[in-house]
């Protein structure tokens, strides 16, 4: 196995981070008393929620080989769950691979428990869940620790040299998987562990609009979403005190947004609903996204309070995915009674989900009020803000991942310093607002918002010709990258 902590793109790294790196590893192993990964055989089940839509197949560790009928067409997705980013992305590639004719198989290497690489992961998954959360409720947390932490810590090359470190010991979950399989990852751990488990044809899909050296898998194809990505990360712009040698241009592609095709290919309809309903003066949609375990939801009850008027009126009308959250949704009814006298809540139940969010795409529907949803199964949890996406003429939504996506967007305060960068390249090119950090910014936002609709007709107009330019592409891209092939009529 090749030792990737000691040269990253042709820079060394020093002794003493190469010593802290190998003390990093050991602590694993001894913390979870595993020497080595267990024996790893797969069998594909299609996956519950999302196979039906977009053919997806789950990899499920089996203690025996199964002799798992790979398709010749098939491309891992391989990811884990980081907040809903990350599996935000992953569905978005699968959708893309689906759509252009590949079998995309599910690989989150957090949901095997009896494996070392589960183990890790989940880990320090908990702890930057943990972080995230405190730093939602303490401002001096967030300002002394969080923030520099995701902004300026992330990003310094040694913070690579630890991972790459810890990734050998995930090696051997891709021992039985065929080595020229295309395998497309949305986080960078399951990038650096098919790396190291001699995976051929790797492409690493970074997330947000902040180079960070937390996202380099050297091996892989990098791909990034913005221009700017793309030169903070070809030079390894900030990741040392001294200047670095610049990654190679086989390394690094420019893809655009990393977008599902259900999305794209309806992208130019959705609009133009959009802009009917504000020249008609119709209910403004507002779409509020909660994830996490409910960070930042003193900030949401306010603005919530602050629609209501406009609800109990009509002039709007409110949408709030809590994701797999129910307890969020019970903190927002005991802080605000009328959600649970007015509001109709959508209780774990994906068929009325997906029955409300194909009713919105109907020139005549008719809504009002306020509408709760919630899904105690993640792939509905993340996948029900895609399908009401649609259908919605703004979203309100933290710079995450959702900042990349085609849909007129309200931008709150971000959570960690690196998301600030989604917000700024949404508003550059038009499809999302500036982010706004106080809550009554957003306040006055929305109502100019709602009283002046041109303003979301300009955000669609954008969008329009964001894609007649290819900025929405990115995961079409990815795909061809893992797979060497060009889309049909591309």
């Amino acid at each position: 196995m090749k030792d990737r902590s000691r040269v990253i793109f042709g820079n060394e790294i020093s002794a003493r981070t190469i010593k802290k790196a190998e003390k990093s590893k050991k602590k694993y192993q001894k913390k979870f008393k595993m020497e080595n990964e267990i024996e790893c055989f797969w069998k594909l089940e299609e996956n519950d929620c999302l196979g039906e839509m977009l053919g997806i197949e789950n990899m499920v560790l089996c203690e025996e080989d199964e002799q798992s009928q790979w398709n010749d067409k098939g491309l891992i997705v391989g990811n884990i769950r980081m907040g809903f980013g990350h599996y935000r992305i992953a569905m978005a590639i699968a959708s893309a691979a689906n759509a252009m004719g590949y079998k995309p198989y599910w690989m989150d290497l957090a949901s095997y428990p009896k494996t070392l690489t589960s183990k890790i992961i989940q880990y320090q998954n908990e702890l930057y869940s943990t972080g995230s959360r405190i730093s939602s409720k303490s401002k001096l947390f967030n300002h002394f620790v969080w923030e520099p932490m995701n902004y300026q810590g992330f990003r310094k090359l040694s913070y690579n040299a630890t991972d790459q470190k810890n990734a050998e010991l995930m090696a051997p979950l891709f021992l039985h998987i065929p080595k020229k399989m295309p395998f497309v990852a949305t986080h960078v751990w399951p990038s650096q562990a098919a790396i190291h488990g001699d995976m051929e044809q790797v492409v690493n899909a970074i997330p947000d609009n902040w180079p960070m050296a937390l996202h380099l898998s050297q091996g892989s194809i990098h791909t990034v979403q913005t221009h700017s990505s793309y030169f903070g990360y070809r030079m390894l712009n900030g990741m040392s005190k001294k200047i670095l040698k610049p990654m190679e241009n086989k390394d690094l592609q420019y893809t655009g947004h990393y977008v599902d095709h259900e999305l794209v290919y309806h992208l130019n309809e959705d609009c133009a609903m959009r802009i009917s309903r504000a020249n008609e003066d119709k209910p403004l949609r507002i779409l509020m996204t909660i994830g996490g375990a409910g960070a930042q939801r003193e900030m949401f009850c306010t603005i919530i309070r602050s629609l209501l008027p406009k609800v109990k009126t009509g002039k709007v009308v409110l949408i709030i995915n809590v994701g797999d959250y129910k307890n969020v949704w019970e903190k927002l009814q005991e802080a605000i009674p009328e959600l649970k006298k007015e509001a109709v809540f959508l209780d774990n139940d994906w068929e009325k989900t997906r029955f409300f969010a194909e009713s919105l795409l109907s020139e005549t529907t008719l809504i009002n009020g306020i509408y709760g949803i919630y899904h105690a199964d993640l792939f509905q949890a993340v996948y029900a803000t895609n399908l009401l996406m649609r259908g919605i003429d703004l979203m309100v939504t933290k710079p995450s991942e959702l900042a990349f996506y085609p849909v007129p967007k309200l931008f709150i305060q971000r959570v960690g310093g690196h998301e600030k960068w989604g917000a700024i390249h949404g508003a550059e090119i038009g499809d999302g607002t500036i982010e706004c950090e106080k809550v009554e910014e957003i306040i006055q936002l929305l109502d100019l918002l709602e009283n002046d609709r041109k303003m979301i007709i300009n955000m669609c107009e954008c969008i329009i010709e964001n894609k007649k330019n290819g900025i929405y592409d990115g995961a079409y891209k990815v795909v061809e990258l893992a797979t060497g092939t060009k889309r049909e009529g591309n």
